[in-house]
């Protein structure tokens, strides 16, 4: 169990490499700010790394607020780990279905009968019973299954290429910090796709938009821009926030104040575009360019995180995605697992805020 407030000296938190308030909130300082006076550092997973940066997928760090994808996050919940959910994000992070040139695939319609690149399950998360640290894999068939549901169509209208294992290189605790490599890191499936043994690939973010120019490829589908959400839902869309169960329960006023911080945070950005996007390039290891090429149509308007019916019954697709596809052990209990309270204080606490300065 952790010990009183007054002995916390770390508050942990971690965050995918995608646009998100509380990494903003970190960038601009203000989290430093906020606990600076209570002696409590500010440190991220991302910067710690080696050992620490597991913590990422397993959360067992009782001082740790993770905003990362619902691969690990329901599946570390399904085995048991101690966690809540207290938030819930969605940002359209570019992701698309890339293919050759002259390709002839520009609709969802096209995907019927071709060959989807799937990177296989990774060998040490099979042997480990960690089949949602396969990344690459659910989010590929996440990503394909709807866009053809966009068409009417289901998996079963087209062919899942399994990549051979030479496609994959393996990747040690921490590495996903530093993929940049579309075609060595993350997205497999580049070379299968340049050699004309698939026809289509899914990659997704800031990073992708900027390698998959450089292999010469194209944007066939531009998942983003599909009509509805439950077509785009995958890891991070909606992407939770999850702490463990001993910091909500013995330093909740320490995780409002921090998720206070990120709600303002993301109420500076809707009126600081061009410096939000200048920070997004350290964020996302983007290029000015792909930075702006993957996050568009208004995305800094709508950074905050909450529970609004609409996005847990976004998530609750996901979870029963993950549930039909052999990514969880068992199903998960959304409602006994989310917890609005902090969220909701925080929001209020903010909106006071904001009036007296007013």
């Amino acid at each position: 169990m952790s010990t009183p407030t007054t002995a916390v000296d770390t508050i942990w938190f971690t965050r995918c490499p995608v646009p998100t308030a509380t990494g903003l909130a970190y960038k601009l300082g203000w989290l430093d700010q906020e606990f600076a006076a209570d002696g409590i550092a500010i440190k991220t997973l991302q910067e710690a790394g080696g050992e620490l940066a597991r913590h990422h997928y397993d959360h067992q760090l009782d001082t740790l607020i993770r905003e990362g994808g619902n691969l690990l996050a329901l599946p570390a919940r399904a085995q048991g780990a101690p966690t809540r959910l207290i938030g819930l994000t969605w940002i359209d992070e570019w992701q698309s279905i890339l293919v050759r040139p002259g390709s002839g695939i520009s609709q969802p319609a096209d995907l019927r009968g071709k060959r989807l690149a799937l990177p296989r399950f990774r060998e040490e998360d099979l042997a480990n019973n960690r089949r949602g640290n396969s990344i690459a894999r659910g989010m590929s068939l996440a990503g394909y299954k709807g866009v053809l549901a966009a068409a009417g169509l289901t998996l079963d209208d087209a062919q899942l290429v399994e990549l051979a294992t030479e496609e994959l290189r393996r990747r040690e605790p921490g590495d996903w910090t530093r993929n940049t490599d579309l075609g060595g890191g993350l997205w497999q499936g580049i070379a299968a796709l340049q050699r004309g043994e698939v026809d289509a690939v899914y990659v997704k973010g800031a990073s992708a938009a900027q390698a998959a120019q450089a292999a010469g490829l194209v944007v066939g589908i531009d998942i983003d821009a599909l009509p509805e959400k439950r077509f785009r839902v995958n890891n991070g869309t909606p992407r939770p926030i999850t702490v463990h169960e001993d910091f909500l329960a013995n330093h909740r006023e320490l995780l409002v104040r921090f998720l206070t911080q990120t709600l303002r945070a993301a109420e500076w950005a809707k009126h600081n575009l061009p410096e939000l996007r200048r920070i997004l390039q350290d964020e996302t290891r983007g290029s000015a360019a792909s930075v702006e090429q993957a996050y568009r149509d208004g995305f800094h308007l709508d950074l905050a995180p909450d529970l609004s019916e609409e996005r847990v019954a976004l998530f609750a697709r996901q979870k029963n995605f993950q549930l039909t596809h052999g990514l969880l052990d068992r199903d998960v209990d959304l409602d006994a697992w989310i917890d609005p309270g902090p969220l909701e204080e925080a929001r209020l606490r903010l909106q006071d805020e904001l009036r007296a300065a007013a």
